[in-house]
């Protein structure tokens, strides 16, 4: 049971490295898409909002990695 334990680990470990990087790129994508489908944002201005969103993310990261 312990080494399924440590498998699960390691496997979520691969995909996820930073928890609130991944929580916020969730929220991102799940507010971007909610403005597109209920606000009738354009998928077009969508699509500049997850990718500024996504690099604001990262670089904040960043920014909690170098300093910690």
């Amino acid at each position: 049971m312990k080494l399924l334990a440590v498998i699960w680990t390691e496997t979520l470990g691969m995909f996820v490295d930073d928890g609130a990087l991944a929580l916020q790129a969730v929220a991102l994508i799940a507010a971007v898409a909610a403005a597109v489908k209920i606000l009738g944002l354009s998928p077009i201005l969508g699509g500049v909002l997850l990718l500024a969103g996504c690099l604001a993310a990262l670089g904040l990261s960043l920014l909690r990695k170098t300093r910690g």
